[in-house]
């Protein structure tokens, strides 16, 4: 979990976050604020997780609280849309910064996006096993990384910025840090794909969550407090790649390929966490006869729905060779946060239709934690009309597409 969340996202987004809100305590402030939002949701997934331990999460959550068609809908558009697009873009920022080392031109960035691509899909085709293996290693790799950069912020020796004014904060200008910092805190859900695969899941899986989340909050925070540490608010309203210019500044000329290098081992982490988890969701929609039938087929040796993962790892590929991953991506968030929203609620629905269905973990806070959720989820879905209308506009077509899909499906079924 904590692998697939932390990408290039706390390398990057926070120079957007200090341009819309000038005001350091409003930033640290956003960060946690996002933060636990994003365990509220957590919290209600781990009770749907628990109650409902199969592979497929969210599009089974959705299923059994609203019916088959919006878990159709989920799982359409995360395969046209939310997973590979994700994919793509991670695969395409790691070619970026790996010309930090090495020069590539048009080509072979595209070249080393597929091979990126490729190798996470080949990895977690030979076994659950092995693909928790690299995402092990990576997450250990990212977050020391990431840890070293923050003892070197707070601890070092160079001299404080100097102290500014706050500048104007706007309730638009909330709303418009809080979409990148959600993005950032994105891949929380990305833990209930693989539900019926992990071991007790009714234990594990809601313990994995709290202490993933929890990790990642405090991490994003402590980063955030290093980076105003060393830079004021406007240097880093101005820094295209503020990670890289805070290591710059502590640590010389071997700072900015500290931060590369950092950025790379991240990418490798939340692609391969993608890879593990996304196809699971298009193994359950074929298993329920909703998608196509070679997608439920499991291998016979190595025990993964390897038709599932080779499709995604295709398609993500067919995006970041065409560069429609770019446009899709802005399409992705509003698409999945209607979908995080709808399976929060899902809680309440599922606990008035099946009141005597074992549940060995409960939200904490219930119902106090979920209508917070559920209302910031709805604000922020609305917010997106408002601040970035088409986008939105095709998010939501992209959705209603699947509907007569579904139908044509549930009729040949």
């Amino acid at each position: 979990m904590v692998g697939t969340i932390i990408g290039a996202g706390i390398f990057l987004v926070p120079n957007v976050v200090a341009q819309q809100l000038p005001s350091a305590t409003w930033i640290i402030a956003i960060w946690i604020f996002t933060g636990v939002l994003s365990f509220f949701g957590a919290l209600a997934y781990a009770e749907l997780g628990a109650m409902i331990p199969a592979t497929g999460g969210q599009y089974v959550f959705l299923r059994e609280a609203w019916g088959p068609m919006l878990g159709f809908l989920c799982g359409w558009t995360s395969f046209l849309v939310i997973l590979p697009a994700s994919l793509a873009w991670l695969a395409i920022n790691f070619a970026k910064y790996l010309e930090y080392f090495v020069p590539l031109g048009p080509a072979l960035s595209k070249g080393v996006a597929v091979a990126l691509i490729a190798a996470v899909t080949w990895v977690n085709y030979r076994g659950v096993a092995a693909g928790a293996a690299v995402q092990k290693t990576f997450t250990v790799i990212k977050v020391g990384a990431l840890l070293l950069l923050i003892a070197a912020a707070l601890f070092g020796g160079h001299a404080v910025p100097s102290k500014q004014a706050a500048g104007a904060v706007t309730a638009s200008g909330f709303g418009g840090a809080m979409i990148f910092c959600v993005t950032a805190f994105d891949g929380w859900v990305s833990l209930s794909f693989v539900a019926g695969e992990i071991k007790e899941p009714r234990k594990n899986l809601p313990l994995a969550l709290a202490i993933g989340l929890t990790a990642v909050i405090a991490i994003y925070v402590l980063a955030n407090v290093a980076y105003l540490r060393v830079l004021s608010v406007s240097e880093i309203a101005a820094a295209d790649r503020v990670g890289a210019q805070v290591a710059e500044r502590l640590l010389g000329a071997a700072g900015g390929k500290f931060v590369a290098f950092s950025i790379l081992m991240s990418i490798v982490g939340a692609a391969n966490g993608w890879s593990l988890t996304g196809p699971r969701i298009f193994f359950a929609q074929a298993r329920d006869g909703l998608f196509f039938r070679a997608l439920a087929t499991v291998h016979p040796r190595y025990e993964t729905p390897y038709v599932s993962i080779l499709w995604f790892g295709a398609w993500s590929i067919l995006l970041a060779l065409t560069g429609t991953y770019y446009t899709l991506a802005s399409y992705a968030m509003f698409a999945a946060w209607t979908f995080y929203a709808l399976s929060a609620i899902g809680v309440m629905v599922l606990r008035r239709a099946q009141p005597d269905r074992p549940r060995p973990f409960r939200m904490t806070g219930y119902p106090v934690t979920l209508i917070v959720f559920a209302l910031v989820a709805a604000g922020f879905v609305a917010n997106t009309f408002v601040a970035t209308p088409w986008p939105a506009v095709i998010g939501s077509l992209f959705i209603v597409s699947g509907v007569p899909v579904y139908l044509i499906w549930k009729r040949t079924k």
